[in-house]
């Protein structure tokens, strides 16, 4: 009788074991995985990556009302991409992102050197969109506050450092500390030139304000999974283009690829400080 209690207890012990190896699968299926290896240069990705976008559309503080005033420059439809790189470059990368989205970050962090290699030799033009998914789904108004201050920085021709000192500087998720123009302001002294008073009023009267909600909408509207989504010439290419997981070498080669038999655009300088 022991023996059979014995193998009870064992086959329980076992079936828990089992079930918790099914949650924790379930677990890291969900949860977004980016490991990066300075070795082999390769960074993998869970199937599941950003913030879904789905019903996220969520409350923000400021109560900006009127039309959208895009940033100088904007492009695309209704003016809601931010260009950087040559406007005649044969390739284009599309990238939505969120200030305040931790994935947009480690993207950034993981390719950052590579988009601008592509942009600086004239491969490809980037044209940036920005949503505000953060806000909707935890509150606050980080995201919306640091695209307005993004927008500002595109009026003084200083948006793609400004963007990168916004990523390498994001606090965690969970902490609105975007929400609060002081420290956005702050972190403009780290771009020579920005710091300035048309900068500061830019960001303090939130100008760009609705032409941010206006982009988020487009965003919420395009059948987007989350941010941050990245299309290559308009096929998707993260986490992975086809059964290719993104890494700086397959950016680089898909790039190529694209542009085969294609003339580079013509290059201008990079902003100060860049």
């Amino acid at each position: 009788m022991s023996e059979k209690n014995e193998q009870g207890k064992r086959a329980a012990r076992d079936r828990l074991v089992q079930q918790r190896e099914r949650q924790r699968a379930s677990e890291r299926r969900r949860r977004t995985l980016i490991v990066s290896s300075a070795v082999v240069g390769v960074l993998a990705l869970a199937a599941v990556v950003g913030v879904i976008a789905a019903n996220s559309g969520g409350k923000d503080k400021s109560g900006a009302a009127g039309p959208a005033v895009a940033p100088s420059g904007a492009t695309g439809k209704d003016s809601l991409a931010i260009r950087v790189g040559a406007d005649n470059a044969p390739s284009t990368l599309t990238i939505w992102e969120d200030f305040r989205c931790p994935v947009c970050a480690q993207f950034e962090n993981a390719f950052r050197d590579t988009v601008h290699q592509l942009e600086n030799t004239g491969q490809i033009k980037v044209e940036y969109h920005l949503a505000t998914i953060i806000d909707g789904n935890l509150g606050g108004s980080g995201s919306l506050r640091a695209a307005n201050a993004a927008a500002c920085a595109q009026d003084a021709g200083k948006f793609p450092v400004y963007h990168d000192v916004l990523y390498r500087n994001q606090p965690q998720e969970t902490d609105d500390a975007f929400g609060d123009n002081a420290k956005l302001i702050e972190l403009s002294a780290k771009v020579p030139g920005l710091d300035t008073s048309g900068f500061r009023s830019c960001v303090e009267d939130g100008k760009h304000d609705s032409w941010v909600k206006k982009s988020n909408t487009a965003f919420q509207n395009g059948g987007f999974q989350g941010t941050p989504t990245a299309l290559l010439n308009g096929e998707s290419i993260f986490p992975k283009k086809g059964d290719e997981p993104i890494t700086a070498a397959n950016l680089k080669k898909w790039v190529a690829e694209a542009n085969k038999g294609k003339k580079p655009g013509t290059v201008t300088p990079a902003p100060s400080g860049s």
